[in-house]
């Protein structure tokens, strides 16, 4: 039988937004350090507020991972406190078949928590700022998130439609926007979503009173840059929306490590390993060559012996 998740008030209070970003970003820290996940979850449960419910989500996340070594199904139960988003995003890092690890998980978790407690990045040359937090910011940074990290549309945006922060009308949206997409372009969803959509409507029909039969979710500021950025990559748009409104930034997959990035002596030594291995597997199948070792003219011959001092000039 499926346990069905308990009902959450939406939103929480701020101080339980700023515990969470301190229990997410000091598990990320103590992880890097090599603390094993369940020492780590009692340390930190001994560092937060015991007014907020953050303990209790913890003693139920630590029985879960000493059953099955995982957090979020845990988290999918315990819908009074962590939204379906949050429990999707670390069961994603969770799995063993995806380049996104828990580490990554993590920071993003951290950074919306952050986010939802009302704090923003300063952007000197941002024109509007967004009133964090709000709907049309929430929604962009985890679309972002899923976008970026390749987590999945379809259960990914099914987890955002049920996070108790969105209206019916966010919702209905949302439900809808996993239906269509990969078929309409998102910035052309999100315009048509727009008072910028309604503005250039008002002015084509002639009518300052004309109006749409659904809700607008975005404002004209949204709906010019997603206008401007129609048949580009996603990522330009979101980029856009960050630099002129002051949007959350979703962090950024670790790029990979290119060869001009590994140190020279480090390289010099790869090279001799790989050498080696060919070496090694040249010998197993039989093609070894010898002549490959053999000194050629041209090569400074080596000596065994050490090269003798010169004759001593004392009498």
């Amino acid at each position: 039988m499926t346990e069905t998740p308990l009902p959450r008030e939406a939103p929480l209070p701020r101080e339980e937004y700023v515990e969470q970003r301190h229990f997410f970003r000091t598990l990320r820290a103590r992880l890097a350090e090599g603390v094993p996940t369940q020492e780590a979850l009692n340390q930190i449960r001994q560092e937060l507020l015991a007014t907020t419910r953050l303990p209790i989500a913890i003693d139920l996340l630590t029985d879960e991972l000493r059953q099955s070594g995982r957090m979020s199904p845990a988290m999918e139960r315990l819908g009074f406190y962590f939204t379906p988003f949050q429990a999707y995003v670390v069961g994603k890092g969770e799995e063993d078949r995806t380049k996104f690890d828990s580490t990554m998980a993590f920071l993003i978790l951290e950074r919306l928590a952050g986010y939802m407690t009302g704090d923003r990045p300063v952007i000197s040359d941002a024109r509007e700022v967004d009133d964090a937090p709000s709907r049309r910011g929430l929604f962009l940074y985890q679309f972002e998130t899923l976008a970026r990290s390749r987590l999945g549309y379809a259960d990914g945006l099914t987890a955002v439609a049920a996070d108790p922060f969105y209206d019916e009308a966010w919702s209905a949206w949302i439900k809808t926007l996993r239906r269509v997409i990969g078929e309409v372009d998102f910035a052309e969803l999100l315009y048509r979503r727009s008072g910028w959509f309604l503005e250039l409507k008002r002015r084509a029909d002639g009518d300052r009173e004309a109006t749409v039969p659904f809700d607008l979710l975005f404002g004209e500021a949204e709906g010019r840059i997603a206008w401007a950025n129609r048949g580009k990559d996603p990522l330009y748009l979101f980029a856009a929306l960050q630099r002129q409104l002051g949007y959350p930034e979703v962090p950024r997959p670790p790029r990979k490590e290119r060869v001009s990035d590994i140190p020279p002596a480090v390289q010099a030594q790869l090279h001799k390993l790989e050498a080696r291995l060919r070496f090694l597997e040249a010998e197993q199948k039989g093609g070894l060559n010898l002549e490959e070792l053999a000194v050629r003219p041209d090569r400074v011959p080596f000596h065994d012996e050490p090269a003798r001092l010169p004759p001593s000039t004392r009498d």
